[in-house]
């Protein structure tokens, strides 16, 4: 297997920095990216430093001129970018009228406009080369808008319907798109949940207050009962990356809990989707 050119965002926790060590320990070449690295991820980025194949690189996926800054250095040492794994994220739980315009641009600006970002900068490399595999990690609520989670999932759609149409127009340049839709899993991120900033409206919402701590407790429980490993994301970005081009899935669902019917959704979608290409004369991207 050839070496690789791997650039993952969010590799200060959780998925990202699993799969950065899963993949560096392929032999592949990681640059695995996290804000303050000087700071409070300080020691997070040491760690991953002393890791064979990998180097860390400061970046605020918000900000275009640190991102492009990022490019620069990988193209300049390595020469080419081969995998992008886009797997930062935020998450934002509460209802949704809580949200002010600011909150939900915050969410927006990293769940969906750092990846566009990401991949604006790759896809020139990629198609120079005529290669190239771009991993966007969504969720199982970047399918279904769940109720508490309605800005976290409507960034999520965002992100999926920007890869489903990109996973089609790359094709004919040997680029696949791929996404990985994950289910709850106990990482940070879980633990670091942010709500809206308009408590204003909650007094209104008085008649359902119990169900997000139901739904916490429930999510708590399958947390103890089904035991979700976070590796299993980690290895499911290892397996699109040891695919062959053109024959990696569009979406990987990695839920062992309740995966099954983002599954069956995924694939009831897929039958009509391909019926609708089709009779628009875009057949031969299907393939």
């Amino acid at each position: 297997m050839s070496k690789k050119v791997v650039l993952i965002t969010g590799t200060n926790s959780g998925f990202g920095w699993l799969t950065a060590i899963s993949v560096a320990a392929l032999g592949h070449k990681v640059y695995a990216t996290m804000r303050d690295t000087r700071g409070k991820n300080a020691d997070k980025a040491k760690v991953l430093e002393n890791i064979e194949n990998v180097t860390v690189l400061d970046v605020n996926l918000t900000d275009d001129a640190s991102v492009e800054s990022a490019f620069d250095t990988i193209i300049t040492t390595e020469g080419k970018i081969d995998v992008l794994v886009n797997n930062a994220g935020v998450t934002m739980f509460g209802v949704a009228e809580s949200a002010t315009p600011a909150d939900v641009q915050r969410v927006l600006d990293v769940n969906f406009l750092a990846p566009w970002r990401m991949m604006k900068l790759a896809l020139p490399f990629m198609r120079k080369q005529s290669d190239g595999l771009i991993i966007n990690v969504s969720s199982g609520w970047g399918r279904f808008g769940a109720p508490f989670s309605a800005v976290y999932a409507a960034s999520k759609f965002a992100l999926e319907g920007l890869s489903e149409g990109m996973h089609y127009e790359l094709r004919p340049f040997g680029v696949d798109v791929a996404i990985i839709q994950p289910g709850a899993f106990p990482t940070e991120m879980s633990q670091k949940v942010q709500v809206g900033s308009d408590t204003s409206v909650l007094e209104d919402y008085k008649l359902i207050n119990e169900f997000p701590d139901k739904m916490f407790s429930a999510i708590g429980q399958m947390f103890e009962t089904a035991k979700p490993d976070p590796q299993d994301v980690a290895d499911a970005v290892v397996n699109l990356i040891n695919l062959p081009k053109w024959q990696r899935p569009l979406r990987t669902v990695v839920d062992s809990s309740t995966g099954e019917i983002i599954k069956r959704a995924n694939n009831a979608v897929a039958v009509e989707y391909e019926k609708v290409l089709t009779e628009f004369g875009l057949e031969e991207l299907l393939v």
